[in-house]
């Protein structure tokens, strides 16, 4: 329906089809640029039964606000997750190193032993590998937790605490830190029953430290936790996500910002298709005020007009059609009077560069998470980023990807590797990560088994 502004006489000042409203909704908030590095043990500390706990960060929140961040922007969730996948590769399996051929690779024997086969492909394993990768590649650290059995002379399970509702005690006088508090009250601070305190193993020799307690008899019915981090981060306590750079040197603010304003440039424009002027002598002509009694008659009237006029000028069913308009030359001054002018309105909201800025921070959050965007299908047509994105290039960047994961491997094979030399497993049984390597349809197959 028509929205017509009317003067105190009835006369239509000026009408348009479509309304628009333009919202704007939250606030700003402060940048979290600060990470979990306290320059000394005295820094960044609060009491928590006893236990002085350092902060994740300034207010002790940090894994909440990475993962606010980390679910706010597409290509960071799906590049992480993407990570995990292929670090993870097809699942672990244990072996020993015989020898290595000429090219420098390993040449591996199977283990046959079945409670090795067995644990291998359990769900424990599965679940503590999916889980300790992903608080490692979020957060840049993982807590998992070592269960003993009553006696403390065998590790009964391995679990991947949620990294939120961890937070590691302030390291003692050589530098050692002792103790993680778990609570799902943080980043406040939790009450008495609210938290639980659970030892923290060596991270120089962890193996070493866990026998020292049995010997000691200081594991029998007792839960661990096995810190991973991050090596590439220097934090003291906390070690640094990978992509966090990504979000210092602003792209990712980039990256939800576009969208965000396309957004509410789509919401906000102005979506007029007509300016349609009509001379004021035309509604004497037509709506005379004679001929109705009351203002509020004339102006109903004039508004169904108008309301007709709209429908035969918009929609899909009226493209192409003409309209008709009559108009008079003053024969004074040859010029037209009472004359309907219709003009097209132009849209003027571009967003081509905006599109091109969006898939930069794209490319440069990949970047920064060691991910060639080609993988994923998100290179450029053109400009910069532009790349190859056939098939060859997507399975060299891939297997760059494979390479590049080893350290990450042993990162989250080490607390597996305590598991099972603790229990009894010979010494040189090592663990090794299957893979599915694509390859080109003249080798005969799409796709190759390998083991690293």
């Amino acid at each position: 329906m028509a929205e017509i502004l009317f003067n105190k006489s009835g006369v239509p000042l000026i009408a348009y089809g479509n309304s628009y409203q333009a919202t704007t909704t939250g606030a700003p908030v402060e940048k979290l640029r600060k990470t979990s590095q306290p320059k000394n043990p005295d820094e960044d500390k609060f009491l928590v039964g006893g236990i002085w706990v350092s902060d994740w960060s300034g207010n002790n929140d940090f894994p909440t606000i990475a993962e606010a961040i980390i679910n706010s922007v597409g290509v960071l969730n799906t590049g992480l997750k993407f990570t995990r996948n292929f670090t993870l590769g097809q699942g672990i399996f244990a072996c020993k190193v015989l020898d290595y051929d000429e090219s420098g690779n390993e040449i591996l024997q199977r283990v046959t032993d079945k409670s090795l086969i067995g644990f291998a492909n359990s769900r424990i394993v599965r679940r503590y590998l999916s889980k300790a990768l992903r608080d490692y590649l979020k957060f840049g650290c993982a807590f998992v937790q070592i269960m003993m059995n009553a006696t403390g002379d065998q590790i009964v399970g391995i679990n991947t605490i949620n990294a939120k509702y961890c937070r590691l005690s302030v390291a003692n006088e050589f530098g050692v830190i002792e103790k993680c508090v778990v609570s799902g009250k943080w980043p406040d601070c939790p009450a008495e029953s609210q938290y639980q305190v659970l030892d923290v193993l060596d991270e120089y020799d962890p193996v070493y430290d866990l026998n020292q307690r049995r010997w000691g008899n200081r594991t029998g019915g007792k839960s661990f936790i096995y810190v991973i981090k991050d090596s590439w981060g220097n934090g003291e306590y906390y070690s640094q996500p990978i992509w966090w750079a990504s979000y210092l040197a602003g792209w990712i603010d980039i990256a939800r910002s576009v969208p965000a304003f396309l957004k509410k440039a789509y919401e906000n424009q102005i979506t007029w298709k007509w300016h349609i002027q009509i001379p004021y002598a035309f509604w004497d002509k037509q709506f005379p005020a004679q001929d109705y009694p009351d203002i509020e008659l004339r102006k109903v009237a004039i508004e169904k007009y108008m309301d007709d006029i709209e429908l035969n000028l918009c929609g899909p069913e009226n493209a192409g059609k003409p309209i008709f308009t009559f108009f008079e030359i003053n024969p004074s001054s040859g010029a037209t009077e009472e004359q309907w002018i219709i003009k097209s309105l132009d849209n003027k909201l571009n967003n081509e560069q905006n599109l091109v800025t969006s898939a930069a921070a794209n490319s440069e959050i990949m970047f920064s998470i060691m991910v060639n965007p080609n993988v994923l299908g998100a290179g450029m047509p053109g400009g910069t980023y532009a790349g190859n994105q056939g098939g060859s290039n997507i399975r060299e960047a891939y297997l760059v990807n494979i390479a590049n994961c080893w350290l990450d491997r042993q990162d989250i094979l080490d607390p597996l590797d305590l598991y099972t030399r603790y229990n009894g497993a010979e010494q040189d049984v090592e663990w090794r990560f299957r893979n599915t390597v694509l390859t080109t349809l003249d080798s005969g197959a799409g796709t190759t088994k390998t083991l690293s």
